[in-house]
C-alpha cells in the first residue's frame, strides 16, 4: 500500500496559555479502506465526528470498493449494466478521465483485469506471459468504457473492469475534508494510509502542519528523509519498494505498479513519486501515473505544470540515488 508518508506531530491536548484562547486537538485513529487512518482537527472545544467519519468510508466503500462482492463497482465489474453510479463515483469517474488523457494514458482504471492476473487484486491470479498480457490488454483502456446521461456505465467488453483503488483513497480524504469544512473546522491533518490534506496550521504549534516523507530505500521500519511544511494542499505518494510479491517458484520480484500501455509490471529506476496538489484524488493519480511512466517522460510532464508539485526519488545509470524537486515542493521542505 501507499503508506510513505507519516505525521509527526505530538500530541498535544491544551491551549499554550492561560491568556489564550483554548485550543482543542481532537484525534481519531482507526482503519479504513484496507489501511488505517489518523485524523487530527482543532477547535475550542472536545469534539467526536466518528460516527460522520465512519459514515464516509462506508459510502465510498459502497460505491467503489473491489473487494465488497455488492457495491456499485463490483456489480458493474461482474457486467451489471443496470447499476446507476452515485454522484461519488461520477466524480471519480470524470476526474479520471481527466487524468488519463493528460497523461496519455499513463492512468488508467481499467487496468483492473490485469491487478488482479498479476496477484494485486480480489480477483484470481494467473500464470502470466506475453501472450496472456496480450490477451488481457483487450480489456484495458479507458475508451472503452463511458458514463451515459443516465448515470450508467457502458462497456465495450464484459471482461473490462475498473479499479479506482489509485484515485479512491485519496478521493476518501477529500470527502472527509469536505464534511470537516461543512462543520467550521479550519485547521485539520488528515491522513488515510499515507496520503493527506492539511488545511489551515497547527495553532497549538502556532505554524504550518509538519510531515515526513519516508525513505524508499528504507527496507526494514521506517525512516523519514526530509519534512515539508503543508498549509490548505494534499500530499500523495506511490512507490514499488513496500508492495511487491516474489514468485516462489522463480524468486522474480513483481512491482504492483502496472503499465497499461504494456500490461506489464513496472519495474523503472523510479523508487517513488509524491505529488502536492490542491485535493488529494488529484495527487493520488498523479502519484501512480509517475511510477508508470519513465522519469524523462515525468520530468517533461512536471516540468509543464502549474497545479502540481512534485518529489521523485529515483536511480540513475549507476544505481545511485537521486532527488528531483520542482520548485513549489523545494520551498515548502523544513530547513
Amino acid at each position: 500500500m501507499k503508506k510513505f508518508i507519516f505525521i509527526i506531530i505530538g500530541c498535544l491536548l491544551c491551549s499554550c496559555g492561560s491568556s489564550e484562547p483554548k485550543i482543542v486537538q481532537n484525534q481519531l485513529v482507526g482503519a479504513a479502506l484496507g489501511t488505517s487512518y489518523n485524523i487530527i482537527y482543532l477547535s475550542d472545544k472536545e469534539l467526536d465526528y466518528q460516527k460522520e467519519i465512519d459514515s464516509v468510508f462506508a459510502a465510498i466503500n459502497q460505491s467503489m470498493s473491489t473487494y465488497i462482492p455488492d457495491s456499485d463497482i463490483a456489480k458493474i465489474n461482474a457486467g451489471d449494466t443496470t447499476v446507476v453510479v452515485d454522484a461519488m463515483f461520477e466524480e471519480v469517474f470524470t476526474l479520471s478521465k481527466d487524468i488519463h488523457t493528460k497523461t496519455k494514458g499513463y492512468f488508467d482504471p481499467t487496468v483492473g483485469v490485469l491487478v488482479n492476473a498479476w496477484g494485486f487484486g480480489p480477483g484470481k491470479q494467473l500464470k502470466m506471459d506475453s501472450v496472456r498480457v496480450d490477451s488481457l490488454m483487450h480489456y484495458v483502456g479507458f475508451d472503452k468504457v463511458k458514463l451515459t446521461p443516465g448515470k450508467t456505465i457502458i462497456k465495450e467488453n464484459v471482461n473490462v473492469h475498473f479499479d479506482f483503488n489509485a484515485i479512491a483513497k485519496g478521493y476518501a480524504i477529500d470527502r472527509l475534508a469536505k464534511m470537516l469544512d461543512t462543520k467550521g473546522i479550519q485547521n485539520y491533518l488528515l491522513e488515510v494510509g499515507g496520503e493527506l490534506v492539511a488545511k489551515g496550521e497547527n495553532t497549538i504549534k502556532q505554524k504550518p502542519w509538519s510531515v515526513g516523507i519516508d525513505d524508499p530505500q528504507i527496507t526494514l521500519g521506517r525512516k523519514s528523509k526530509l519534512l515539508i511544511s503543508l498549509k490548505d494542499r494534499a500530499l500523495a505518494s506511490s512507490g514499488n519498494y513496500r508492495k511487491f510479491r516474489v514468485d516462489s517458484v522463480t524468486g522474480k520480484r513483481y512491482v504492483h505498479t502496472i503499465d497499461p500501455k504494456t500490461g506489464f509490471t513496472k519495474g523503472g529506476n523510479t523508487l517513488a513519486a509524491n505529488v502536492l496538489a490542491s485535493d488529494c484524488a488529484t495527487a493520488d493519480a498523479y502519484a501512480t501515473a509517475f511510477m508508470a511512466m519513465d522519469l524523462d517522460e515525468t520530468l517533461k510532464f512536471l516540468a509543464k505544470q502549474e497545479a502540481l508539485d512534485a518529489y521523485i526519488i529515483y536511480l540513475d545509470q549507476k544505481a545511485q540515488t537521486r532527488e528531483y524537486m520542482t520548485k513549489g515542493f523545494k520551498e515548502l521542505v523544513n530547513k
